[in-house]
């Protein structure tokens, strides 16, 4: 299976510089945000749609004080 639908973007989250990454594989969308320094990964979500995806993960993302924490 290859990724498709690829987006990447950069904004401010909670007061902190991410990156957004959106890709489908399958009928599956799947979104990681990430800090841009030190770049990394604190939220991420599947979804039927891009938008519901990247809503999960903004979610997850702005949960409680909105430091970065691993979400493996």
């Amino acid at each position: 299976m290859k990724p498709e639908d690829y987006s990447r973007r950069q904004q401010e989250l909670g007061g902190w510089q991410v990156t957004i990454e959106t890709y489908k594989l399958g009928d599956v969308y799947h979104c990681t945000i990430a800090n841009v320094d030190p770049g990394a990964r604190f939220a991420r979500a599947d979804g039927p749609t891009r938008e519901e995806a990247e809503r999960v993960a903004i979610e997850k993302a702005t949960e409680g004080d909105a430091s970065p924490c691993t979400d493996a």
